[in-house]
């Protein structure tokens, strides 16, 4: 499959906790981390991540990660 040919999907997630331009970096960092994901792009003013994926991605997968990061993954915005 060619670059061309793939489709992207874009998911935006809320997240609660962030509040500053290093917890962006930290959730976007753990979130770019999962398989297939080739953006993820957090704003700490809104809460929201916004994740650029070649295919649907696991619920607990983006959890685990938002977790890891030391956040909050309220869901699906």
């Amino acid at each position: 499959m060619t670059a061309e040919t793939q489709t992207e999907l874009t998911t935006v997630y809320q997240v609660k906790g962030m509040t500053c331009g290093h917890c962006e970096g930290a959730v976007s960092a753990e979130i770019s981390e999962i398989a297939g994901v080739s953006s993820a792009t957090a704003v700490a003013a809104t809460g929201l991540v916004t994740v650029v994926s070649s295919a649907p991605l696991d619920e607990e997968a983006v959890r685990a990660a938002v977790d890891e990061a030391g956040y909050e993954l309220v869901g699906l915005a």
